[in-house]
């Protein structure tokens, strides 16, 4: 794996699309979490279009970013903030969980389920074709020894028929990613990694041996993991800067196939991401955090 600091600031996804390798997470715009009471929607226009300012041309986002309630969500922020779209902005989504009438969520392992939410997508976003789609599996865990081969199918046809531009995968093992691609082309992945949690590094391994991009989700922890710590701190000092721009400084350093996508709702915890981008780590500091 790769610990050079200087590595390039973009990322060519699925071989056609340059990204830059900070981009934007949707998840906060409509709650504090995946779910949670309504926040301000006009937050939300106010964040985005200060990310696109900042040099954000890639969002992740999906259909079930939103409120408990139903009243705000994510891809309609995103649309209300952001449409017509720049030209060069990546929109990715995900499939696979589906909101439950409580406010909840519920993973679906049946096919036929995929093609209404790819269209709740283009419709919420008003595309004609999306960017990037994920089929994100399980919940937190991959499901070990699950197929997703019917699935995967689903969407490369729908890829086929020009709906999807590029396919992904989230929260998998390498058997799937296997499996997958025996199938059609996936140009990301996206799973649960960080600064203090690299376990699964061997998904990352595979991604980076078949230059596909791995999109850590979480990659602040998500109030779930602590990236506080002695040897965090010490770099963050010695640098002038943040705990958390630290961490996103050392994912992009740790291999070059790495996107961060840290969401927000605070303009302030946005311009602090994006300089995380101009933070390049020295052997001593990456030593340290290794």
């Amino acid at each position: 794996m790769s610990t050079d600091s200087r590595t390039s600031h973009e990322f060519l996804l699925g071989g056609d699309l340059p990204i830059n390798r900070i981009g934007f997470g949707a998840m906060r715009l409509s709650a504090n979490g995946i779910t949670g009471p309504a926040r301000d929607p006009e937050t939300g226009r106010i964040v985005l279009r200060r990310a696109v300012e900042l040099g954000v041309n890639h969002i992740d986002t999906a259909s079930f970013y939103a409120s408990s309630d139903g009243t705000v969500s994510a891809n309609a922020v995103i649309r209300e903030a952001l449409y017509p779209y720049p030209a060069d902005l990546v929109i990715a989504t995900k499939v696979g969980p589906a909101r439950t009438p409580e406010g909840g969520l519920q993973q679906t392992t049946d096919p036929t389920a995929l093609r209404p939410m790819i269209e709740a997508n283009l419709e919420t976003l008003g595309v004609d074709r999306l960017d990037l789609v994920y089929l994100r599996i399980g919940m937190m865990q991959p499901p070990h020894g699950e197929s997703i081969a019917e699935r995967f199918e689903t969407l490369a046809g729908m890829r086929e028929e020009g709906l999807i531009r590029h396919l992904g995968l989230s929260n998998i093992d390498t058997d799937h990613l296997a499996e997958a691609r025996a199938i059609a082309p996936v140009a990301a992945v996206q799973n649960h990694f960080h600064a203090g949690k690299r376990d699964g590094a061997e998904v990352l391994k595979a991604c980076e041996q078949a230059g596909i991009a791995f999109v850590p989700y979480f990659p602040l922890g998500g109030g779930m993991s602590d990236l506080t710590g002695d040897r965090m701190a010490t770099v963050a000092q010695r640098h002038g800067a943040t705990v958390a721009q630290i961490a996103l400084a050392w994912l992009l350093a740790f291999t070059p196939d790495a996107l961060a996508i840290p969401g927000t709702g605070s303009p302030t915890h946005l311009a602090e991401n994006m300089a995380a981008g101009a933070i390049r780590l020295t052997t001593e500091d990456l030593a340290d955090l290794a």
